[in-house]
Order: C-alpha cells, then sequence, then structure tokens
C-alpha cells in the first residue's frame, strides 16, 4: 500500500483515494513573468514523478497544475516592456512548456489561467460575502481570518503567532492585520475585470481555489506544492475553500523541500538561483531531472555545478547499460532462458520490487533510483560474461526499459543525418581491414571515428560504438 507524509497530520499515512481505482491532485504552477529556475523545477519534476507513479500502480490520474498569468510581478514586467500583461505570460507559458518538455514533465491534464477562471473566482468570493467570511473595502474584498477556526492548521502555527499573509501591506482598510486580499481594487495601468465590489483583479491565493473547484471539485485527495507555499498560500486556499464549500479540502498536502545554494534557499529574491533553460544549455535537461529525483523529496538538497556533473555521469551510465543490452540482444543467437539463469533473471525482478517498496514509502525516489542502479550492475556484469542466453538478456531489458521509462531516464533521440549509416560502413570496413591483417588501416579507421566523437568498442558480440556529446 502507498504510503504518504501528509503536511495536514504531519505523519505518513496510508493513501485512500476518495473514488477507488482514482487520484484526483493539485500543483501550484509558475507565475509566468520569467524563465523558472531550478528550484521551481523541483516541484515540476517531482509531481511529474507523482502522477507517472500512482499511473504506474493502476490509477487513473486527473492532474491539474495552473498558470498564475495575471500578478504584480507579471504586470511589472509588462509595464517594464510596454507590451501587456497577456504577451507576458503568453511568452513564459511557450517557455515554460520548452523546459518543462526537456525535463521530462508531462503537460498536466488541464493547465488553467487565472484570468480564464474569473467567474469562478468571483462566484467563491461572493459566497464568502455572503455568508460572512468576507467584507468589501472600497472596491477590495478581504476574508476574515479569524472567523475560520481552523486557520493555522496546516502550518501548525497558533493564529496569534501569524502575520498577515497579503500580497500588499497591511492597512487601514482591513478590519484585522491577519485579514488576507481576496479581490483587489483596480489600480491605474493596471489590468482589471468588473465584479459587484468595483472593477478589480483577483488576489494570489483564490485563483488556486478556483481551479481546485472548477476542474476536480471541492475535495481533492492530494494537492502539493513547495515548502515555502505552506504559509500564507496553502493555509489561505483551506480557509477560504472549506468556508466556501462547507467541506474539507484535500485528504493529503505534500510538499518538497528547497533547494539551497550554499546552503540557503534558491529563490529570484535572493539572486542565487539560475534558470533550467541556463543549466541545460550547458548539461542537458536530464541532470537537473536526475539530480531532483536522487533525493527524498523532503530533504533539502543543494545545487552546484560538481553535483549536475555526477548526475551527469550516473545518467550516462544508464544510457550505455541501455545500449549495450540493446548491442547484446541483437548479437547473440535466439535462446531461451536457460534453468541456471533463472536466480539471476529473478534478482532483475527483485530490483523492480525493491523499486516499488522504496516508492510506496512516502515516494522515496532517492531509493528507487538506488534500485535501478543496482539494476545496472546486475545487468552489466551479466552482459560482460559474454555468456547471457538472449532469453535472459530480454527478460532484462524489459524490467530496465521499464524502470527508467518509469522515471524518465531514457536518452533524447539524437538526429542522425547520416552518421548512423556512416558509422555501421566504417565499422564494416574496420573489420575487413583486421580480416586481411591490414591492422595500419583498421586503427586509422578507429582514429577517424574517434576525432569524430565516434568510440568503438570490440566485444564477443562484435564491434559496438558510442557517440561522444561534443
Amino acid at each position: 500500500m502507498i504510503q504518504l507524509y501528509n503536511t495536514l497530520t504531519a505523519k505518513k499515512e496510508p493513501f485512500v483515494p476518495i473514488e477507488e481505482g482514482k487520484v484526483r491532485m493539485y500543483a501550484c504552477g509558475p507565475t509566468v513573468y520569467n524563465f523558472f529556475h531550478v528550484g521551481n523545477a523541483r516541484c515540476f519534476v517531482l509531481f511529474d514523478m507523482l502522477r507517472r507513479y500512482f499511473e504506474y500502480r493502476g490509477y487513473e490520474v486527473k492532474f491539474v497544475q495552473n498558470f498564475t498569468d495575471i500578478d504584480d510581478k507579471v504586470i511589472r514586467r509588462a509595464n517594464e516592456e510596454g507590451v501587456g500583461y497577456s504577451d507576458i505570460a503568453a511568452r513564459y507559458i511557450k517557455e515554460y512548456f520548452t523546459d518543462a518538455q526537456g525535463l521530462g514533465i508531462r503537460p498536466a491534464t488541464v493547465h488553467p489561467l487565472a484570468t480564464d477562471n474569473i467567474d469562478m473566482i468571483q462566484k467563491i468570493v461572493a459566497t464568502l460575502v455572503e455568508r460572512g467570511y468576507a467584507y468589501p473595502k472600497n472596491g477590495d474584498v478581504y476574508f476574515r481570518t479569524r472567523r475560520f477556526h481552523d486557520y493555522g492548521k496546516l502550518s501548525g502555527q497558533a493564529i496569534e503567532d501569524l502575520e498577515s499573509g497579503a500580497r500588499i501591506d497591511v492597512n487601514d482598510q482591513k478590519e484585522d492585520p491577519l485579514d488576507f486580499a481576496l479581490w483587489k481594487a483596480a489600480k491605474p495601468g493596471e489590468p482589471a475585470w468588473p465584479s459587484p465590489w468595483g472593477d478589480g483583479r483577483p488576489g494570489w491565493h483564490i485563483e488556486c481555489s478556483a481551479m481546485v473547484k472548477r476542474y476536480l471539485g471541492d475535495t481533492i485527495d492530494i494537492h502539493c506544492g513547495g515548502q515555502d507555499l505552506i504559509f500564507p498560500h496553502h493555509e489561505n486556499e483551506i480557509a477560504q475553500s472549506e468556508c466556501c464549500n462547507g467541506s474539507g479540502f484535500a485528504h493529503y498536502w505534500m510538499h518538497n523541500g528547497y533547494i539551497n545554494v550554499d546552503n540557503r534557499k534558491m529563490s529570484k529574491s535572493l539572486g542565487n538561483f539560475f534558470t533550467v533553460r541556463e543549466i541545460a544549455e550547458k548539461y542537458g535537461y536530464l541532470p537537473i531531472r536526475y539530480f531532483i529525483l536522487s533525493s527524498h523529496y523532503r530533504s533539502p538538497i543543494n545545487f552546484s555545478q560538481e553535483v549536475i556533473e555526477q548526475a551527469a555521469s550516473a545518467l550516462e551510465r544508464i544510457f550505455n547499460c541501455a545500449d549495450a543490452l540493446e548491442f547484446y540482444i541483437g548479437n547473440v543467437p535466439e535462446e531461451a532462458i536457460r534453468p541456471e539463469e533463472e536466480e539471476l533473471v529473478a534478482s532483475f525482478g527483485a530490483c523492480r520490487d525493491a523499486l516499488i517498496e522504496a516508492m510506496d514509502d512516502d515516494f522515496n525516489t532517492g531509493a528507487g533510483v538506488a534500485a535501478i542502479f543496482d539494476l545496472v550492475s546486475l545487468l552489466n556484469k551479466a552482459i560482460g560474461t559474454g555468456t547471457l542466453s538472449r532469453g535472459a538478456a530480454v527478460a532484462g531489458q524489459a524490467i530496465f526499459c521499464e524502470l527508467i521509462e518509469l522515471f524518465g531516464f531514457v536518452k533524447p533521440k539524437r538526429q542522425d543525418d547520416g552518421l548512423t549509416a556512416y558509422i555501421e560502413e566504417q565499422i564494416a570496413a574496420r573489420s575487413a581491414a583486421k580480416k586481411a591483417k591490414n591492422y595500419a588501416e583498421a586503427d586509422r579507421i578507429r582514429a577517424e571515428l574517434l576525432s569524430r566523437g565516434v568510440v568503438l568498442q570490440d566485444t564477443p558480440q562484435g564491434t559496438k560504438y558510442t557517440i561522444q556529446d561534443s
């Protein structure tokens, strides 16, 4: 049974879905005013992996991840460039999908925009006002935080110890400094929408409540996000949603730890961030994914050039194993699994079992990655003997591919442009030269291929090659 650490209860709990065989989950997406950084990527990669794992375990998953396309930062960027806020949002939504695809992040079931849900936002605000949980003041609408007696249950803080979570300064309009904005009155030069309280735009927290309600329902299975969103964002989501709906908001809350640089949280405000795009230009996208998944999601992890280089080397070991398996299977005779190999084949399956056990225990991707490398070691050793039957190799390959595809550790396909045919021609020419004992010509061909980044390796099954990235 899958067990998850629930921030709401501060303990691991068996996962029991609202509807059998189905998972409804929501993750807070990016505010689209810039490229996202590696710290943001941790959340996106992890909860893509969570969705993948639930599907792997047979669940039907409806996954919603929003785009905050109206926000102080989006408006500021638009004003700086002299364009509309929607131009900025559209640009960086497009850039998000470029980076997300590179990271192996599948599109969510729905990627709603805040501005496409103004009607639902206003409906929730109106309900809260009608029930006395919110009040309008000079075009703004505020939530009465103290009216929600469970406020603070997610962050575990007493309400007296909490500070205002609004994205605007504490002001005299509020009945209480803890109250937060649901709707903001229009300001000169800002986009605005008509409402019962005057032209304005949504507060930050209300958009997620509206999108959860519209696309997933009043109560969902899992709500995900970064640790920094526990307070005030998620605390405020709970308050406004439960007061509006009269029911629990999310059964499980999952929060990932920070990515640190020199042991300080990576963030745009501190200026110590690296965008995914700039890291990918140097190392590729998949080392970033590997770096994120190689640790437990709730643990803080430190980012550095060294760890990305280590991640790239680890991935290369996985890719080399995949290539070696494919080459071996393609160059040995058809043969079923021999009786003496059954224990070895069972050990391949034991690696899969270990991965599932790790992932079932609070989504331990780090231990899952370790199980993949246990399988890599077994396969490399078995192939290295040169005596593995094709049947056993195929059985190992099936499990190996299943696991690396689950984790998204699949080597991007290289654009061929005729190189493969050329390499195979040169390998054939080299084999002919060696047969004719023309070793100088064979060495020349090897050196010429190496100059193109093609490394040859002679094996009992024939000559295999790898192409080194330039």
